[in-house]
């Protein structure tokens, strides 16, 4: 006996066009973003190495000279 209140859809249009609309809001990123992101980095981390290496060599220096003198 088949019953009445059943309800055999096989394809639910709600379900498809929500699919549809998260797959239009995947996030893309540009690689020319990202590669000039690290090289800024790389440029950051530059400096502080330029800078930390003359701060450590100005101390050398300046201790040397007070124990010469």
């Amino acid at each position: 006996m088949k019953k009445n209140n059943q309800n055999h859809k096989i394809f639910n249009l709600d379900v498809a066009l929500k699919k549809d609309l998260d797959g239009s809001k995947i996030k893309t990123t540009n690689v020319n973003i990202l590669l000039n992101r690290v090289r800024l980095d790389r440029m950051r981390t530059f400096r502080k190495r330029i800078f930390f290496s003359f701060f450590l060599i100005s101390i050398v220096s300046a201790i040397s000279i007070l124990f010469l003198i």
